[in-house]
């Protein structure tokens, strides 16, 4: 069974995603992730936003982190096509041009270009008085941006409309005049944090938090059990290999000595049937791109193949331990280390026997018909628990799968193209291989049921009049993620407000056996097998920093504590979480985690970090970090994390909600939270900042351009910028299923009304309301949601301030180098990076640290 780990930006202690089977992983790690960086709660980090490059979100869109030695880390791509029908007036940067320029115009329509229409961008929505606050402090100066080229020939149209991109050559990661940009960048923004009076005592406290042990849920593979641990500050967590329970733990695999920045990650891991090799993935620079090594468990050694150029992959043995299955995409040229930006295309599944090398490897599976199908992960190739069938699916975004089977028996040595037999054919719905008794598979799907259900599909007759259900689906609460152990128990995880359900049911008739106990928070971690009568599972919660149950089905009926993690200094008893509901634009209802120290006083007057995602399909669940924590300690601060439409939190509805035409929804439910906030005296508006990664970066950007006076202070990581063009890059055109295209003149009328770099205010208004305090983060290697989508939309943001006496907060990048979207970040670059953004937030809000 899998490991699931949860993914936190920035160690925020928010759950972008969930996992839920060994080996089995959802297509998150295509998406635009939310956020993913290594955590303190997580030993190994899946990636996660956007990028969740997203091939295609599992069905719930989650990324996971599978079983030690099967698991799978992504980055999850998200997106956002929000969109209602608003006017906007002014600002977009990249507008309209009273010509085109042959040379440099695109047409997007079938229309004769000299007939296009010159288009003038929106203005920003209204805003309210109620939250505007003219006194709110400002910074006595403006600041000195660096002057950047803009080329205002680059028009392109689309529908009829003229649109400018004058910074078109930021697109460009190996042009000089691209990396002058970044250094610019970097050299404004650095001496302005460095100005933060208490960068040292927050660097010190946080780097004493992060300091405590972390592990991940115990797997058995073969005779031997195997987890992660980190001590506390290394940068990557090691894996580690026990005879026994209660014997000596010894060092398996140390991914610290591979490079001497803690740079080199582990991330899909695989081991075969009989426990004696482990294949693993090794990812550079936090690139999606991986090679895979092969280890001898016994003797430590690694053989001497390495399978290279490999993206968005899982590994499946083979059960007579031979090979694995793997995808990979064909040659590229150029560069393939996570700074290229050519979209990625033609997906294929392999065989490889092991010992041999990658030349020589059989491809199984193709669709040359589709270049923009994928398959990975659950939905790419998974050899059934009996052994018998290979489970292939197939995405071309990240929303449902069609769903294809290989009779393994008819073919005893793998020498070709295997036969498939088509199960699902049409993009309608998620389907998951959860396990198998003979021919018939239980699968988990969304097709017909918005919140999941479990169905049973034979084999020996797959069509759809002989499906059955095996478990309904539930009113209210989502089926999250299943695994099987014992031969015959399901293990069933729910969602039900945002926290987490796990249930034991019966396997051949779906009858539920018992509910575990559980406190308010989330399950993070499972390990476990069907053939396996043991079963480890995490608990984490705000204010826990996890719980390890192991579960022995021949000795106990009740799961017992197997290990708790501490935190030296760390006093739950002072701190309180609270969930409520309040009422979006539209009057829907969306539930909202604040954390503060207990007796808050509610005066207006307390510091607020708002955290956000709302897309993909992912569910932002209670989880524990150590950064947030220290925010509310040292700053006096709340944190809220609204779980807004777009995630998974109650099923699909709740995701279509905030998605293409309806992503509108999205920011509104994003900027009902902070006026919640402010009306109920937590905090007021200058007070608060917004942060997401991913596609929680766009929603940041999205949000200060349609209402800047209601936050102090804005933290857009690793967004999705350019909704416009996002399709054409990596894995972009995966992210359709969320935002839409530009090609298609209904979603590209969805995306122009909120895509932030076109959306960019005039700052010369006579309102002279100004962006609140603004930083941009981005990763010189995020191949998920590449660079590109930062650098343009800072240089329209300090562009716009150049000309306006207004703009007096500062308006900041920060592009860290050798560095990815946030899957296998070392501990030591979350450290620097997380004491940079609270110090910026320190700086721009005149906050202070106590002691």
């Amino acid at each position: 069974m899998a490991v699931i780990m949860s993914a936190m930006w920035l160690g925020l202690g928010v759950r972008v995603r969930a996992s839920t089977r060994v080996a089995k992983s959802s297509t998150l790690a295509l998406r635009p992730f939310a956020p993913t960086t290594p955590t303190p709660t997580s030993t190994i980090i899946a990636a996660g936003n956007i990028g969740r490059s997203c091939t295609r979100t599992r069905s719930r869109s989650r990324s996971r982190r599978l079983g030690i030695g099967d698991s799978y880390s992504e980055s999850a791509a998200a997106k956002v096509n929000g969109c209602r029908s608003r006017s906007f007036s002014s600002g977009v940067a990249a507008v309209t041009a009273n010509r085109r320029s042959d040379s440099h115009s695109h047409s997007h329509s079938n229309s004769n270009s000299a007939s296009a229409t010159h288009f003038v961008l929106f203005a920003p929505p209204n805003l309210s008085s109620n939250f505007y606050t003219p006194s709110r402090p400002k910074s006595t100066m403006a600041f000195s941006y660096p002057e950047t080229r803009r080329d205002d020939s680059i028009v392109d149209i689309y529908h009829d409309i003229k649109i400018q991109d004058p910074y078109r050559w930021l697109e460009d990661p190996e042009a000089d005049e691209t990396k002058k940009f970044v250094d610019l960048q970097n050299s404004v923004t650095t001496p302005y944090i460095n100005q933060c009076a208490f960068k040292s005592d927050i660097n010190e406290r946080l780097t004493e938090l992060w300091n405590y042990q972390k592990y991940s849920c115990p797997s058995k593979r073969g005779d031997r059990y195997f987890f992660y641990k980190n001590t506390g500050l290394q940068n990557q967590s090691v894996l580690y290999v026990q005879d026994s329970l209660d014997g000596e733990a010894r060092i398996f695999l140390d991914p610290n000595v591979l490079s001497e920045d803690g740079t080199v990650a582990i991330s899909v891991t695989a081991f075969s049937e009989d426990g004696n090799t482990f294949a693993y993935g090794l990812s550079e620079s936090g690139s999606d791109w991986i090679k895979i090594h092969f280890k001898d468990v016994n003797t430590g050694k690694n053989y001497p193949e390495v399978l290279e150029k490999i993206k968005f992959s899982g590994l499946s043995w083979s059960k007579d331990n031979k090979g694995v299955f793997y995808s990979r995409y064909p040659e590229q040229t150029g560069k393939t280390d996570g700074s290229e930006t050519d979209p990625n295309k033609d997906h294929k599944l392999y065989y490889h026997f092991l010992n041999t090398p990658q030349s020589e490897d059989v491809l199984v599976v193709e669709f040359p018909d589709e270049p923009n199908w994928r398959m990975y992960f659950f939905r790419e190739a998974e050899v059934s628990d009996c052994g018998k069938y290979l489970i292939v699916g197939t995405a071309k975004d990240c929303r449902f799968n069609l769903l294809f089977f290989a009779d393994l028996s008819l073919t005893p040595v793998i020498s070709g193209k295997l036969k498939l037999t088509q199960v699902v054919f049409k993009f309608e719905g998620d389907f998951e291989y959860i396990t198998n008794e003979g021919s018939n598979c239980v699968f988990r799907t969304n097709k017909d049921a918005p919140n999941y259900r479990l169905i049973n599909i034979d084999l020996s007759k797959p069509e759809e009049e002989n499906w059955t259900v095996l478990v309904p689906e539930h009113e209210l609460n989502v089926l999250d993620w299943v695994g099987c152990v014992n031969n015959d128990r399901l293990i069933i995880h729910y969602i039900k407000d945002v926290k987490s359900v796990l249930q034991i049911h019966d396997l051949l008739t779906g009858d539920l056996i018992k509910t575990l106990p559980l406190d308010v928070g989330t399950v993070t971690g499972f390990s476990g097998k069907k053939k396996q009568t043991e079963m480890f599972y995490k608990f984490v919660s705000f204010l826990t920093p996890g719980v390890i149950y192991h579960y022995d089905f021949t000795k106990s009926d009740e799961p017992k504590i197997f290990r708790q993690v501490t935190v030296t200094g760390f006093d739950s008893s002072v701190y309180e979480s609270n969930q409520v509901f309040y009422s979006s634009k539209d009057g829907t209802k969306i539930p909202m985690f604040i954390v503060s120290k207990k007796g808050l006083k509610l005066d207006g007057n307390n510091p607020v970090l708002l955290y956000g995602y709302g897309g993909f399909n992912y569910s932002l669940q209670p989880a524990f970090g150590v950064t947030r924590l220290m925010f509310i300690q040292h700053l006096n601060g709340v944190v809220a994390i609204p779980n807004i439409r777009g995630g998974g939190e109650y099923g699909k509805k709740w995701h279509n909600g905030g998605r293409l035409q309806h992503k509108q929804n999205v920011f509104d439910d994003f900027q009902a939270a902070a006026e919640y906030l402010v009306a109920n005296k937590y905090s007021k508006s200058n007070l608060i900042t917004i942060q997401g990664a991913s596609n929680g970066g766009l929603l940041v950007a999205a949000c200060i351009n349609q209402r800047p006076d209601l936050f102090g202070a804005a933290i857009a990581q690793v967004g999705v910028l350019d909704m416009l063009r996002f399709h054409k890059f990596t894995i972009g055109q995966a992210w359709v299923s969320d935002y839409g295209c530009s090609d298609n003149k209904e979603e590209f009328d969805a995306l122009i009304k909120y895509s932030p770099l076109h959306n960019v205010r005039k700052l010369d208004t006579p309102d002279c309301i100004q962006y609140p305090a603004t930083l941009v983060l981005t990763a010189d290697h995020d191949d998920r949601v590449v660079p590109l989508h930062s650098l343009k939309f800072i240089a329209q943001l300090q562009y716009n301030a150049r000309k306006s006496t207004c703009q007096k907060n500062p308006l900041f990048a920060r592009i860290e180098t050798n560095a990815g979207h946030g899957a296998g970040k070392p501990t030591a670059k979350v450290i620097e990076e997380n004491t940079d953004v609270l110090c910026f937030m320190v700086q721009s809000m005149g906050l202070s640290f106590v002691k």
